[in-house]
């Protein structure tokens, strides 16, 4: 997969991701390896936007593989399993980084 069908995958999930109840969130997420790159989602007003820049006012920042990115997204991989493991590395707020999981996770 490359890092621009990444980002539309993640933009389709972000498109019918329930966001009620969260106030504000900009996470920014490192994909590493060959067809990497770097993008932000951000939740504001109700709405979740997906962009492929680095978001400097970020409340977290999450690097991770594409191969396991691609299985937090499906499901195939739990987030806190993935923290522990050392799959998935935070920096910034890890409770923000726990409910961009959940947005996320189809």
């Amino acid at each position: 997969m490359t890092f621009d069908e990444l980002l539309a995958k993640v933009r389709k999930i972000a498109d019918k991701a329930d966001v009620s109840g969260i106030g504000f969130l900009a996470a920014q997420i490192n994909i590493t390896g060959d067809n990497g790159g770097v993008f932000y989602a951000e939740v504001k007003d109700g709405r979740v936007n997906v962009e492929p820049y680095p978001y400097n006012d970020r409340n977290c920042e999450i690097t991770m593989s594409m191969d396991n990115f691609n299985k937090l997204i499906d499901g195939k991989l739990d987030p806190v399993a993935a923290f522990t493991l050392g799959k998935l590395k935070v920096g910034g707020d890890v409770g923000k980084a726990l409910e961009f999981s959940k947005i996320v996770r189809k």
